[in-house]
Formats: structure tokens, sequence, C-alpha cells
């Protein structure tokens, strides 16, 4: 997959949308530093749209630029797992032709594969782990808030994120839709 304009572009304001989501749309969910957040609906969305690089690319700035704004410094060892997130969920794109139209219950099941399966090895294994590694958090805390993230960002792209791609969908010309008239 190369970078085009198109996918440059959508990486920078798919960033800034994030960033905005990220801020100001989050439930807290009751686990210290851990949020109910609706920007991974968002970068689910666009990793399928774009590749695994562009959600990659997305879920690395904005993790970054929410935690720099929000809370003074950046915790690394969750904005690499939000580059994760994005990379293997942007694995879809390949195996989802969103620009088809097709979005129907194979596609959606696949979908919701690959999500559920980057937020459970991202947010339950990768980031408890580079927790404990680089911070030297005690893990009993860091599973935890794993797990809750983890679980939350599966229901809302579930939830979310399907929504998002199945109206993206219907704005796509089905192919052989379009037939010449006699």
């Amino acid at each position: 997959m190369k970078l085009n304009t198109r996918t440059i572009v959508a990486i920078g304001i798919g960033a800034a949308v994030f960033l905005v989501l990220n801020r100001f749309v989050s439930i807290p969910s009751g686990i210290p530093n851990t949020t109910i957040n609706t920007a991974y609906a968002f970068l689910a969305f666009l990793a399928v749209l774009f590749g695994p690089i562009a959600g990659a690319l997305v879920g690395f700035i904005d993790h970054a630029l929410t935690d720099a704004t929000a809370y003074g410094s950046i915790w690394w060892s969750w904005v690499i797992v939000s580059a994760f997130v994005g990379a293997i969920i942007g694995l879809a794109w390949k195996r989802i032709d969103i620009e088809k139209g097709i979005f129907g219950g194979k596609e959606i099941l696949t979908f919701n594969i690959y999500q559920i399966v980057a937020n459970a090895v991202g947010w339950g294994l990768l980031a408890p782990v580079l927790d404990i590694i680089i911070y030297a958090e005690p893990s009993d805390k860091v599973f935890l808030q794993g797990a809750v993230a983890g679980l939350a960002n599966i229901v809302t792209i579930a939830v979310i994120g399907t929504i998002f791609l199945a109206i993206y969908a219907k704005t796509r010309t089905k192919t052989g839709s379009l037939s010449k008239e006699s």
C-alpha cells in the first residue's frame, strides 16, 4: 500500500477528529486513567477505509497528541497500542472492499473479528506488559485498566464502528448496479 495524497489528508483529518473525540466525547470508566472512548470507532472506520498504515498513524499521532494535551506527558505504551490496534484493524481493508458499497453480514463479521482480536491482544496483553516494562507499573492495576479499555473499545467499535461503515457503504455505488440503457 502506498500513501497517496488522499490517504495523507485522511491521516491528518483523522488524527484531528480522533483528538477531539478522545478529549471531549469520552466517558469515565471508574478505573483510574481509563475512559470509554468513541474515538476508537472512528479509528476503526478510517483503518478499514485507508488500510493498516493509515490506521497505525492515526492511532499513534492522536494518542500522543491526546496524552500531551490532556495530561502534559505522553504514555508511550498506550500510544504504541493505539497504533497497533489501528494497524491490525486496517488489515481488514483488503478483505472488506467498502468502496464497492458492500457491507453485509460477512463484512460485518470480518470487521468485528479483526477489531476484537486487535483490542484483546492490544489492550489485554500488549498495553499491560509495556506498562510493566516501561513504567514499572503494578501488574494488577495495568491488567485491569487494559481489560476495561479493551472491552470498552470492542463494544464501542462493534456498535458505532459498524454503523459508520454501514452508512458509508450505502453512499458508494455497488459494483454492477449501473447499467447502460439501450
